[in-house]
């Protein structure tokens, strides 16, 4: 391996398939993508991991293939995370500054710790906390107010929020594969670096990442997150509505919308008919392009509809210069874009990850079924967590107070050393617990060894 350049690797655990990519990252940011290769996915529903053994197994398999064709060894990965329980919210936090003092990197890290005290539902657990801009004083928009002067410092955030138990499955699934996770990464970010342009997100751009069981949205302004969601449905339910609606199975519905599907029921011809082999015993069935097409425009429209609430509740609307980015397997659908232009009035294009891979690895029409798991490697480094933070009801005081320099560093050490009573009693001299003084009392009736027991 090139010693300029890192191997990585990442799966998209996705409904429909799962997806192992590897490539090298150079140091000045850049991806290259090595390989890709895909296994049928069964155990996940709408994102959400349900069996964890024939999730591992196609894990197992998607991996192990992409290390037999291009001859390397993957042992640590990241992973993206998608739901329909995923959610996300805008949090504003401030903190005053002394007027003798200018603005430092330890006032933004304080501003990202403060941003993690939200009130959240039971199960319920933060993803990630991304920062959007800053104020200082009347200032408004500043990116990077370090070095500044002011006396109120505040900052906006992006919150993800996720549930726990969902994040638990899928860490278990890696570390049952054999892997070492790196990072979880939520898979509309990671799809909108795939496919979005720096032009277009300083512009304002939406991105809608259709796939089998979600449809993943991002909006970006002036070059920042401003909102995202896990619309719940995909392409999975449209094929069931095919389903149901010409009495058809699952594999048939789906090779009819692939092949003969449209977006738009007006475009379809009415003279024109597919037959489909009956079972054993039973006729062969005809079924009309109009009917078909009327079929999936129906549920397409639903799913719009989810889009246009959300650009509605960001109020980005007027300011989405760039428009509509689709990408993901739904995005291929016949006259998709043309529905989609109609029914919000915004320009909309196909996008896919062509800039960090090529034909070599994957047909170009094929190319928005894999924009997330490029997209893992491509924004791994901007958004990946190793952990999922998890509130705690008490903090210590060192937890809550960083520590600057290392002389301080230092003296949390030698506290740490002494008694144990002691240390208790400063704690509650610096949090000003309440009942700090009567807590001391009794515990002072018994001794060091009574009390640890």
């Amino acid at each position: 391996m090139n010693q300029e350049s890192k191997l990585i690797a990442a799966i998209d655990i996705g409904t429909t398939k799962v997806v192992a990519v590897a490539g090298r990252k150079y140091p000045d940011g850049h991806i290259q993508v090595l390989g890709v290769e895909k296994a049928q996915s069964t155990g996940v529903k709408r994102g959400v991991v349900l069996n964890i053994d024939e999730t591992v197994s196609a894990i197992k398999q998607a991996v192990s293939a992409l290390e037999a064709r291009f001859d390397i060894r993957i042992a640590e990965v990241f992973v993206g995370m998608a739901g329909y329980s995923m959610k996300s919210l805008t949090n504003r936090c401030y903190r005053f500054i002394d007027p003798n003092d200018e603005i430092s990197t330890f006032d933004l890290e304080q501003l990202l710790r403060d941003s993690h005290r939200i009130s959240l539902d039971p199960g319920e657990k933060i993803i990630h906390v991304i920062p959007q801009d800053y104020s200082v004083d009347n200032e408004q928009g500043e990116k990077n107010p370090v070095g500044m002067s002011g006396q109120r410092l505040e900052g906006n955030f992006h919150v993800v929020i996720g549930r726990m138990a969902s994040v638990k499955n899928i860490e278990k699934c890696v570390h049952r594969a054999g892997l070492q996770l790196n990072g979880v990464v939520l898979e509309p970010l990671a799809s909108a670096h795939a496919v979005l342009t720096e032009e277009e997100m300083e512009a304002g751009v939406v991105m809608i990442d259709i796939g089998g069981g979600t449809t993943d949205f991002a909006l970006f302004y002036d070059g920042i997150i401003r909102h995202t969601a896990v619309i719940p449905f995909g392409g999975n339910v449209v094929t069931n509505d095919i389903k149901e609606g010409c009495s058809v199975l699952f594999k048939q519905a789906e090779t009819l919308k692939v092949q003969f599907g449209s977006a738009m029921g007006s475009m379809a011809r009415e003279d024109m008919v597919v037959a489909i082999p009956g079972m054993p015993g039973w006729e062969s069935k005809e079924i009309s392009f109009k009917n078909l097409s009327s079929i999936i425009q129906a549920r397409m429209e639903e799913i719009i509809e989810y889009v246009a609430h959300h650009i509605d509740t960001s109020g980005y609307y007027d300011k989405l210069g760039a428009g509509i980015v689709i990408t993901g397997g739904g995005a291929l659908l016949k006259n998709i874009a043309h529905l989609i232009r109609l029914k919000t009035g915004l320009d909309v294009r196909m996008g896919q990850p062509d800039r960090y891979m090529n034909e070599d690895l994957v047909n170009e029409g094929e190319m928005p079924l894999y924009s997330t798991s490029v997209g893992l490697l491509v924004s791994s480094s901007m958004y990946a967590t190793q952990r999922v933070v998890e509130q705690k009801l008490f903090e210590s005081p060192e937890e809550e107070q960083p520590v600057r320099a290392e002389a301080a560093s230092r003296k949390v050490v030698s506290k740490q050393k002494t008694g144990r009573s002691r240390m208790a009693k400063e704690a509650s001299h610096i949090t000003g617990d309440l009942f700090g003084s009567l807590k001391n009392r009794i515990a002072g009736i018994f001794d060091d060894k009574d009390v640890e027991m």
